[in-house]
């Protein structure tokens, strides 16, 4: 619905500017389509805003980029692989709520050791409405969570990988280093000939010849990478050998930092691989929470005021000393743990919803929050008890499961990718952007 409309307003936009007017006193430029995307559209005015905001994230890093031309191609790709994605994500029934953005706001500002209302300020300056960053937080959520629940279909572990992962993590000397990893994809087109394998052969040796002369390897993937994180300067973060692709994780183990690998083919491409930086691996804490929550869920016959209404109605009573919280959850509240009187015992609080963890995150232990609303419904919570657990050990056989997922996750969420970009119907309309 949001293309189509946005669709609808360049389209009046047009016919207005075909009207007689005689009080308009000079032409004014209006905004045009790029590409067409199934039923969606990227604007130019969208692909100039992310051009902008990667100009700016890199005067701040200090950090060079490649010709506007090179910009330009690679903020076309991701806007459509957004619109595109955002548009399952609408087939799907995704969506984000206030508290949940809210919430994943508030970590946004944290993480920048800020205020929202610095955070707010810092945006202002850099020339962006508030309202529209807080849009593409929200579009950015919608995407990750289309991507997840796309591709984690796609991904089976059976509990033999598991088990030989623990063994060999055990076996590992090496395990408490962490590097971090750069990659550059020289991408094969849709169906390569040999001629097509020869032509990227040869401009990922280039690559790696200029990479080997000093030349900037976050600018040579912004310019020239067909991976996802090429606006990122192709860089994937930290990671341990075992959370890495298995063939990132073959190069690497036991380098140096600053060396390059490659090319090396697979079915995307020729790809290429830098150690940015090596580190030590600390241990691991975590922080759990005890809490119990009452969850009830609106519907046709509930509303969403009702529901909100009928639990600050169970507070009342609580604070009055008319009624407890175990027997009010085992009468009323919805879902697994009102047996248990909503008891949810101890977990890592980002293993929850984001408007729960948020809410949880604020309370001290044994206050009760103000009814909020989550993505399953509307909850009033208690937090019962806090504590830091060292989950190096005690959590290996869930985190040698994440390891495995993440590492197949990025060759599934690629293919996934092109598989969806193949059934939809794209056409940039936009020459300087082929």
């Amino acid at each position: 619905m949001k293309n189509v409309l946005k669709l609808a307003l360049i389209v009046a936009g047009l016919a207005s500017a075909v009207l007689p007017n005689v009080s308009i006193a000079k032409e004014v430029q209006l905004d045009k389509v790029v590409a067409i995307v199934n039923t969606g559209v990227v604007l130019e005015s969208e692909i100039q805003n992310l051009i902008n905001q990667v100009k700016s994230q890199a005067l701040s890093e200090n950090q060079s980029l490649p010709s506007d031309k090179a910009l330009r191609t690679q903020a076309t790709e991701k806007l459509i692989n957004d619109t595109l994605i955002l548009e399952l994500g609408e087939r799907m029934g995704v969506q984000i709520t206030d508290q949940q953005l809210d919430a994943a706001i508030v970590t946004i500002a944290q993480n920048g050791a800020m205020s929202v209302d610095q955070l707010r300020d810092k945006i202002l300056t850099d020339g962006i409405a508030f309202d529209s960053y807080r849009e593409s937080i929200r579009n950015e959520m919608i995407i990750n969570e289309v991507r997840r629940a796309s591709v984690r279909r796609r991904i089976s572990i059976t509990p033999q990988e598991v088990d030989n992962l623990l063994k060999l993590m055990k076996e590992q000397t090496s395990q408490d280093i962490e590097y971090r990893i750069g990659h550059i994809l020289i991408a094969f087109p849709d169906e390569p000939t040999q001629d097509d394998i020869n032509d990227a052969k040869s401009r990922a040796e280039k690559v790696i010849q200029l990479l080997n002369d000093g030349s900037d390897f976050k600018k040579i993937a912004i310019a020239s990478s067909g991976a996802s994180s090429a606006l990122e300067g192709g860089d994937l973060g930290w990671r341990g050998i075992n959370e890495m692709p298995t063939l990132f994780a073959e190069l690497v183990d036991g380098k140096r930092k600053e060396e390059v690998f490659g090319p090396v083919r697979t079915g995307l491409g020729f790809n290429i691989v830098k150690i940015l930086d090596i580190r030590g691996k600390e241990t691991v804490e975590v922080t759990e929470l005890k809490s119990r929550h009452i969850l009830i869920k609106p519907s046709i016959i509930l509303s969403e005021e009702k529901a909100e209404k009928i639990l600050q109605g169970f507070l009342d009573d609580i604070a009055a000393g008319e009624a407890d919280f175990a027997e009010l959850a085992k009468e009323h509240s919805e879902g697994p743990t009102s047996a248990r009187g909503g008891d949810l015992g101890w977990a890592d609080p980002s293993s929850y919803d984001p408007a729960f963890k948020a809410v949880l995150e604020s309370l001290e232990i044994d206050e009760y929050s103000k009814p909020f609303r989550s993505s399953f419904g509307w909850h009033i919570a208690q937090l019962t008890g806090k504590r830091i657990q060292d989950a190096t050990d005690e959590n290996d056989s869930n985190r040698a499961y994440q390891l495995l997922f993440n590492r197949k996750f990025g060759v599934e969420a690629a293919r996934w990718l092109k598989e969806s970009r193949d059934e939809a119907y794209i056409e940039i309309l936009d020459a300087s952007s082929d």
